[in-house]
């Protein structure tokens, strides 16, 4: 279980997280599914759910692959600036998410978080540009630094407003190894996004 202060700490942080996206006013908005309100609770179980695979031994991830949509990226380690604010993927050509190191590792029991952005300023898209189309039983490849592949399968994909985001359906603790995935998305405000697109998914099978 998680305690007190570490779900304070997760929490305080992916707030900080959702106000930078790598975005700037010039850039086009991807497109994303229809905004909706998403109670702050874990997604009931769904047929994929119901057929997760056993929990995996602590690996930090090295690579992500979502072959629906073209993702192929390497990982990096994010964690809390000396501010206190959740660290982001640098902002450069070659865009690139993190996985969040206060959450699980893919595969362990519980919510292993994935960060990245759909914009990177000058550059133009970023590695999650296409987050939005994600559909449920798509297939998501998270490569561990012990050679092992976890594989999940996704059980929904929704685009909530920042204001209303679902940090205990995030962080949540929960029973079996799951995935989150969370970039911007939706309308444009300012420099940023209205929207959070967050990808739920579950551990299905492993290989390697």
């Amino acid at each position: 279980m998680t305690s007190p202060s570490r779900r304070a700490v997760t929490t305080a942080a992916l707030a900080a997280l959702l106000v930078s996206c790598g975005g700037h006013p010039g850039e086009r908005t991807s497109t994303a599914p229809r905004r909706e309100t998403v109670p702050p609770s874990t997604p009931p179980p769904s047929e994929h759910s119901a057929n997760a695979a056993r929990a995996l031994r602590r690996s930090v991830p090295v690579r992500l692959r979502i072959p629906a949509i073209g993702v192929d990226t390497p990982l990096i380690r994010l964690g809390l600036t000396p501010g206190g604010e959740a660290e982001v993927p640098p902002v450069t050509a070659h865009d690139r998410a993190g996985w969040y190191r206060f959450s699980p590792t893919p595969g362990q029991t519980g919510p292993s978080v994935i960060l990245g952005h759909v914009t990177v300023g000058a550059y133009g898209d970023g590695v999650f540009r296409h987050l939005a189309r994600t559909r449920r039983g798509d297939r998501v490849e998270a490569r561990l630094e012990n050679g092992t592949t976890a594989v999940f399968t996704v059980d929904s994909v929704r685009t909530v407003a920042k204001a209303e985001f679902p940090a205990d359906a995030v962080y949540g603790d929960v029973d079996r190894p799951e995935l989150r995935i969370v970039t911007c998305g939706g309308p444009r405000t300012g420099d940023g996004y209205l929207d959070n697109v967050i990808v739920f998914a579950t551990l299905s099978s492993t290989t390697g």
